[in-house]
């Protein structure tokens, strides 16, 4: 995470409205764990040390809050302009005796790649590639994409045959967890496929069209209170759609999840819900335990992040006949 380490460019992504506090929120409600603080531009204020014990304090307090632990993140204070703590350590800053940037980098762990579970593509977009045919791009969240495989497109329920794979212009057998693919499927028309929709394996556990879902959400920053028919833009792994807060069950407390209030009228800025969430148009997610990148979502209003959220349980459309 980057920080300006200037008067006032600090203060400001710190602020109640500031950057530095939604990307802060955003990645762990997202799920990401580790996290590296730079403190960049600290050319613009003499590479001082109070400085940067003074934005540490701050971040550090502010980390907390959201749920990290702030003593494993390492707070690296650099020089992007100079190249000053970015791979090699900085005489102008002889007082910082923690990692520099690319040794925060090595330490890192890298996480398990989720190959046992069942596929999961969300796709983020789709060609028509002359002498191919449709290609869908997209990241393998979860499972194992074989050339030959049989897969299914969820909401709609098409489903078709994976002819090729291939990632970066180089054709691949199978793609696994992290990989970003494109894979071309047989008699499928580019229009039937949208960015959002999900792909996965037909004989194992499919993806299917939500009706309805519970989840767990935070309200970070709204002006107001959100209650019961309020219809907001839901950024879910790739999708974008407008889904209505149908029954807000209960207010509960955010670290130990207790509930507060059964069926309270509004949710305020920092409380905490169990919500029933309608689609206005369908939609594929899942149950956060079961696949975490497609179980978390934020909700967007009035161009900022108002709220976040995780799929407890979900409701699956009965499939017309």
């Amino acid at each position: 995470m980057m920080i300006a380490s200037a008067t006032g460019e600090f203060e400001a992504g710190i602020s109640q409205e500031g950057q530095t506090r939604e990307h802060a929120l955003l990645a762990y409600t997202l799920g990401v764990r580790q996290m590296i603080v730079c403190m960049n531009k600290m050319d613009a204020c003499d590479f001082d040390e109070a400085r940067y014990n003074e934005i540490l304090g701050e971040v550090k307090q502010y980390l907390k809050k959201i749920g990290y632990n702030p003593d494993n993140i390492d707070y690296v204070p650099i020089s992007g302009f100079h190249g000053d703590n970015m791979i090699d350590r900085s005489e102008r800053m002889p007082w910082y005796k923690g990692r520099i940037l690319l040794e925060a980098l090595d330490n890192l762990k890298a996480p398990a790649r989720p190959t046992d579970k069942a596929l999961r593509i969300p796709l983020q977009d789709v060609y028509k590639i002359g002498g191919i045919g449709t290609v869908p791009v997209g990241r393998v969240e979860t499972g194992i994409l074989k050339a030959g495989m049989k897969v299914v497109f969820a909401p709609s329920g098409i489903s078709s045959e994976v002819k090729s794979i291939e990632m970066h212009h180089e054709a691949l057998e199978q793609a696994i967890p992290g990989d970003n693919v494109g894979f071309n499927v047989k008699n499928i028309a580019v229009k039937d496929l949208k960015r959002g929709f999900v792909c996965g394996d037909v004989k194992n556990d499919p993806p299917k069209q939500v009706e309805s879902f519970k989840a767990q959400v935070i309200i970070l920053n709204h002006p107001s209170a959100i209650s019961n028919g309020y219809t907001p833009v839901l950024d879910c792994h790739t999708a974008h759609i407008a889904c209505k807060f149908q029954e807000i069950l209960e207010k509960i407390d955010r670290r130990t999840a207790k509930a507060l209030e059964v069926a309270p009228q509004s949710l305020k800025s920092g409380e905490c819900g169990m919500i029933i969430l309608v689609p206005t148009k369908p939609m594929c997610c899942e149950v956060f335990s079961d696949y975490s990148p497609l179980g978390r979502f934020a909700v967007r209003d009035m161009k900022q992040t108002v709220a976040v959220g995780v799929i407890k349980e979900k409701t699956v459309a009965v499939e017309k006949k």
